[in-house]
């Protein structure tokens, strides 16, 4: 089985190595991390790089596709070429995923149409202009796709998917080899738990977080 995970310029590193960390231990499968090109590719942050050692092209039907989100993402919403791939990989994948704004790509692809997905809740309402139904569950399966919410879903994406293939056991048996166990300092997770303020704070940010 093949897990492609897309990477692009400014996307979010624990969004793509969340999923590799947990549903890259599927038995028997091959990640591989691809790009419009091949090299190396920087986060948001610019101080870390990820390299894409295949280019799309060169994996036209993955089992698995995993699209990350980030700033970066924006740029590809009209981009044709990785739009197309997108529909293509999708064509023939046995799982279509992604976390945080990722779910944006998918669904400008067409590939959310009628369908309950999630994404950071600061771009929530932005799946609706899609046709797909937001929904601020952290991670959401409607056939066979999955989309995660902000960031750190990307982990429970990754153990969500890998239960339903290789069986509960072993996701178990990979959140312990991980040590998976969250314990955060603060209840500050969700807009839901968080102080108003800082909702407040990070909604005036937002055209700056998520561009």
């Amino acid at each position: 089985m093949q897990i492609a995970i897309v990477l692009y310029d400014r996307f979010t590193a624990l969004d793509a190595v969340g999923p590799y960390e947990t549903l890259g231990r599927l038995p028997g499968a091959e990640t591989v991390f691809v790009a419009e090109r091949s090299g190396p590719l920087r986060a948001d942050t610019g101080a870390l790089a990820l390299t894409a050692d295949r280019t799309l092209s060169e994996v036209p039907g993955p089992d698995i596709v995993v699209v990350p989100g980030g700033p970066g993402q924006s740029a590809l919403m009209e981009d044709a070429a990785f739009l197309d791939w997108l529909r293509t990989a999708d064509a023939t994948s046995t799982w279509t995923t992604s976390v945080c704004t990722g779910s944006l790509l998918l669904a400008a692809a067409g590939l959310l149409r009628g369908r309950r997905a999630t994404s950071h809740w600061l771009a929530l309402d932005q799946l609706g202009r899609f046709g797909a139904e937001p929904t601020g569950e952290r991670v959401v399966t409607d056939g066979k796709y999955v989309t995660a919410a902000g960031v750190s879903s990307g982990i429970d994406m990754g153990l969500t998917l890998l239960g339903a293939i290789a069986g509960d056991d072993h996701a178990r048996t990979v959140q312990l080899a991980v040590e998976y166990d969250p314990q955060p300092p603060y209840d500050a997770g969700s807009p839901e738990k968080a102080p108003a303020h800082l909702v407040d704070l990070l909604r005036s940010r937002s055209r700056f977080i998520l561009t």
